[in-house]
């Protein structure tokens, strides 16, 4: 007959310890008695099935944790500027970034096996049958459960192995299956690892990282002895030991884990004495909270969201590096604040395009009185171009064949009685700004001094519906109705579309989607995607040559003189009806940008802004526009515009020259 083993012996030992007592209804009653015996029996019952396991585990052939679902919490998505600077985590509800066990210090492991599991390096198997006893033992005299017999390996199992509810019995049956399972297939560093980086330590805080930074704003490897000390003790009740709520019960907890420290001979009494002393010392960090340059990175986000899923941005640990530039961000976001600093003033949106790749550099937004808006204005608002939209019509002019040196007539005002223009009976009447004459004048200098009689015309003999169609080739994706008024602007754009279109021309026509994500990994750092790619031609470079050239007139002698900053630039004004949106868009060579203003909350007309009495593109949009692009290009070399072929006739009279 063979000995008995280990477990048998602890099987008989349970068995013997149920035998009722004489006296025990007198002594702990009913209930207690009966929530004993409830206790030692599922143990008993416990190591008898883990008994016969080690004897016969065919039986549980479906106890295997490499076919078994893995539940996982996930772990955090993170956003980079492009020089490696965090922008922020994506919200989540979870809280999680697994490091290797060699980057959590020394303390907090030690303090978690110390209080969760004080035998694990050295006992031979994934239970522990003395712990087992003892807690049975301290459960029946404290009348309720206040030890856990689980070890490490039980508790990584039920955590990441056992989903559904089930009764208590099979529950404790299936850990202890799984739990020896991981211990024979695993290395005990690596279960520790495991077990510490999915830990849930409350505040959605799971795993030794998150935790570290959620309570003390440090990562783990830099934890101290009181720090590492408190998280170790809040797996077994993150909400009764709660830091923030339950001060007075966590530092009991970790005053606890401290004790069982120096039980385990892993520091001095004189240490454990000076250490229970500490205060707690929070520092609650904002890591998973705090966001910088907000517009920019909840669009980064939606980008993310658009290209790998929801679900995988909120729990995939994504590491994304994006395409903004901090220098030229701060810039933008300065340019707004210096020129929209009065409560009254209305809010604004500056957006900057690398023309080459189509990179976003700069995304900034200023809500009212400087206040943050839930509405990203530089991407999600649809308003009026005004007459930045000309652009187009000169473009489809430039496809057509109408040269700029071609000759036009600009009333005050002008009726066109075109079919296609008209309201029921009624001619579309055309005014130019302040009804001003323009009088006879080329193309090139009807674009200059943005002349609406003649752009009208122009917009009629190039082809409405040619107009709409440049406008989407070069970055416009808003619905665009082909009528008339077109070429005016009351159509609804966002300042990343029209950045775009301008990028488009200062690429010599090649375009480029605006990208927002230079780099995208795994968890693991495998490459998910890059910056994309060569671009398409959306326009002849000669076309855009040729509207280049026209716009340098604009800013050198037309109604963009506010932005000229003394080196080769092109761009263009425009103004919504009524004053209720001012644009000014414009690029050199290397560098695209977008300035607009205007109500968020609804169009209402702006007056008074910083001295002007009526806001127009030329006014605040273009001093915007300079403040940022001056300093934003200066470490630049100043590159000439492109020099048309095929222009016969002479840039504006009275144009700078750089």
């Amino acid at each position: 007959m063979e000995p008995p083993t280990e477990s048998d012996s602890l099987a008989m030992a349970l068995a013997r310890r149920t035998r009722p007592r004489h006296g025990l209804r007198r002594a702990l009653g009913w209930t207690a008695a009966s929530f004993a015996l409830l206790i030692v029996a599922t143990a008993a019952a416990g190591a008898v099935v883990v008994a016969v396991f080690l004897r016969q585990p065919t039986l549980f052939v479906g106890c295997d944790p490499a076919g078994a679902h893995s539940r996982s919490p996930g772990q955090n998505s993170f956003l980079y500027a492009s020089d490696g600077t965090g922008l922020g985590s994506v919200p989540s509800p979870w809280n999680r970034q697994p490091i290797p066990l060699t980057r959590m210090g020394s303390w907090l492991p030690a303090a978690t096996v110390a209080i969760e599991d004080r035998r694990f390096w050295q006992r031979g198997s994934a239970l522990d049958y003395q712990a087992i006893l003892r807690a049975a033992v301290a459960d029946i005299r404290a009348r309720r459960v206040v030890q856990g017999g689980s070890t490490i390996e039980q508790q990584l199992a039920r955590d990441r192995y056992l989903h559904d509810p089930q009764p208590v019995i099979s529950r404790k049956l299936e850990e202890a299956c799984l739990a020896i399972e991981l211990r024979r297939r695993t290395p005990r560093r690596l279960i520790l690892e495991s077990y510490l980086n999915g830990a849930f330590y409350g505040h959605h805080a799971y795993g030794a990282e998150a935790a570290s930074r959620t309570y003390f704003s440090r990562p783990a490897a830099h934890l101290s002895l009181t720090q590492a000390a408190m998280i170790a003790g809040l797996p077994q009740a993150p909400t009764m030991f709660d830091p923030v709520r339950a001060p007075v019960a966590t530092r009991r907890r970790r005053d606890e884990v401290l004790a069982a420290l120096r039980d385990a001979g892993r520091i001095s009494p004189a240490r454990y004495a000076a250490a229970v002393r500490r205060p707690l010392g929070l520092r609650p960090g904002s890591r998973y909270r705090a966001i910088r340059h907000p517009a920019f990175f909840e669009a980064a986000r939606r980008e993310l969201v658009q290209r790998y899923g929801a679900r995988r941005v909120r729990r995939g640990g994504l590491q994304a590096l994006t395409t903004i530039d901090e220098r030229l961000q701060g810039l933008a976001e300065t340019a707004l604040g210096d020129w929209l600093r009065a409560p009254t003033d209305p809010s604004g949106a500056l957006v900057a395009i690398d023309p080459a790749s189509g990179a976003v550099r700069a995304m900034a937004v200023r809500g009212p009185s400087g206040g943050h808006l839930n509405f990203n204005l530089a991407t999600q608002a649809r308003r009026q171009a005004g007459s930045t939209f000309k652009t187009f019509t000169l473009t489809a002019a430039m496809e057509a064949g109408i040269p700029l040196g071609s000759v036009w007539q600009g009333p005050s005002s002008l009726s066109i009685p075109d079919r296609q223009c008209r309201t029921g009976n009624q001619d579309w009447v055309v005014h130019n700004y302040a009804d001003e004459t323009a009088g006879t004048m080329s193309l090139l200098q009807a674009t200059a001094h943005s002349v609406n009689t003649i752009f009208a015309q122009v917009a009629l003999r190039a082809g409405i519906a040619r107009v709409a169609d440049v406008a989407h080739r070069m970055g416009i994706e808003s619905p665009l109705v082909p009528v008339c008024s077109l070429t005016l602007g009351p159509e609804g754009v966002s300042p990343l579309e029209m950045t775009d279109a301008f990028a488009t021309l200062a690429a010599r026509g090649i375009h480029h989607r605006p990208e927002l994500l230079q780099r995208v990994t795994g968890p693991g750092g495998a490459p998910l995607g890059a910056l994309g790619g060569s671009g398409s031609l959306a326009i002849q470079p000669d076309v855009a040559d040729r509207v280049t050239y026209a716009l340098s007139g604009v800013l050198n002698a037309g109604t963009g003189t506010a932005a000229y900053f003394g080196r080769p630039a092109a761009g263009k004004t425009g103004t919504a009806e009524g004053f209720k949106d001012a644009w000014f868009c414009g690029f050199v060579p290397q560098l695209a940008a977008c300035a607009w203003i205007g109500h968020a909350g609804a169009e209402i007309p702006m007056s008074y802004v910083d001295g002007f009495a009526q806001v127009v593109g030329g006014s605040v949009p273009a001093r915007i526009w300079r403040a940022f692009m001056e300093p934003a290009v200066s470490p630049l070399p100043a590159l000439p515009l492109p020099t048309p072929s095929s222009v016969s006739v002479a840039p504006p009279s009275g144009a700078r020259r750089p």
